[in-house]
């Protein structure tokens, strides 16, 4: 199953991932986006829906 790849370098850390993500997968680490949960991550891509910058990809 494809996990969410947060590019670090394009995370502005605004949360919208992580309000999208229905598993409770990622959370801000130092104002960046991190999957801190990865056995809860489903591969649903709500992440990457919501990401308004394209930081996240499933990969």
């Amino acid at each position: 199953m494809a996990k969410p790849k947060i590019d670090v370098d394009c995370c502005t850390g605004c949360g919208v991932c992580i309000d999208a993500c229905p598993v409770e997968a990622l959370e801000l680490v130092d104002d960046i986006s991190k999957l801190t949960q990865p056995d809860n991550c489903t591969g649903c891509g709500a992440c990457v829906d919501a990401c308004p910058l394209e930081c996240i990809v499933l990969g």
